[in-house]
């Protein structure tokens, strides 16, 4: 689990060096829509462009965060990102036998509950929920001294190595430490225990809630796995499975609880849990 995490953790933390180093406040104020519905449906676009998984993009969306992205429009990122990228969704073309319709409800529920948990984390959040350490305060007291002075692009380059090395081992500890807590119940939980619990569409739902949290997959490896449960679970709890997983599992936890405050992240993974409840139930009304 940790090998397959690490070289998306490595992606993750060179763009945020990138980011830090390289896109000023102003630029993201200039890009971002003011309006705060605009501004969750630019997050949710946004993470075509970013293949990074659910280990890699909390630093990611972290340094968005201090750098002056909306709250919402943060999360929303953070949430899509692992799931709509080129590369998620072509692994789970393939997985499910070149269906094209896996993927399209993967992509359309995943973009649907990022939005509505950002939009509700926005209401709820109206001040930015980061944990801010005293290096970070010290840093911000001395931005407006520095940035009328542009360092020149091979000492930014060096910031970026340093940045994302800092940043590694800031996340690392956590990505091992849940990715130790993740295999520990896959081995003292009997997947097989749970199965059987599946016999209705909501307690169903969340049983996958359950493995996608549990199992703690990267994002471009889970359809694989959710494909294997199709002669087990209906399309609609299979795409609570494939939502879920990416967007809450035990290592993200760990580091979300690094980066947010504890309240922020309960109610974080109570919306996301809430929303994508509901958002299998349609899809299993629909599709079965």
């Amino acid at each position: 689990m940790i090998m397959e995490a690490i070289p998306f953790v490595l992606v993750g933390v060179l763009i945020s060096g990138l980011i830090q180093s390289f896109i000023t406040e102003r630029w993201i104020a200039r890009i971002m829509p003011k309006n705060r519905f605009l501004a969750s449906l630019f997050g949710c676009s946004v993470g075509i462009l970013f293949p990074s998984c659910e280990c890699g993009i909390v630093p990611i969306t972290r340094r968005l965060l201090n750098k002056g992205v909306p709250l919402n429009a943060g999360i929303a990122f953070m949430l899509t990102g692992p799931i709509i990228n080129p590369i998620v969704l072509f692994s789970t073309y393939i997985a499910f036998g070149n269906d094209w319709k896996v993927v399209a409800i993967r992509a359309g529920m995943a973009f649907a509950v990022a939005l509505a948990v950002s939009m509700s984390v926005a209401l709820l959040f109206p001040v930015l929920p980061l944990r801010v350490n005293e290096q970070q305060i010290a840093a911000a007291s001395e931005l407006p001294i520095k940035v009328s002075k542009r360092p020149p692009p091979m000492a930014r380059l060096g910031s970026v190595l340093t940045h994302a090395v800092d940043e590694f081992f800031s996340v690392g500890k956590y990505l091992v430490l849940g990715a130790f807590i993740a295999a520990s119940m896959q081995t003292f939980i009997p997947t097989s225990s749970l199965l059987h619990l599946g016999s209705n569409p909501v307690m169903a739902s969340l049983v996958m809630i359950g493995l996608a949290f549990t199992m703690s997959l990267c994002s471009e490896a889970d359809a694989f796995i959710a494909s294997s449960f199709r002669s087990t679970f209906s399309m609609g709890s299979l795409s609570a499975f494939l939502v879920f997983g990416p967007m809450v599992d035990i290592k993200n936890t760990l580091m979300l609880a690094s980066a947010f405050r504890t309240k922020f992240v309960i109610v974080l993974i109570a919306l996301v849990t809430f929303f994508t409840l509901v958002g299998s139930l349609i899809v299993g009304r629909f599709v079965g």
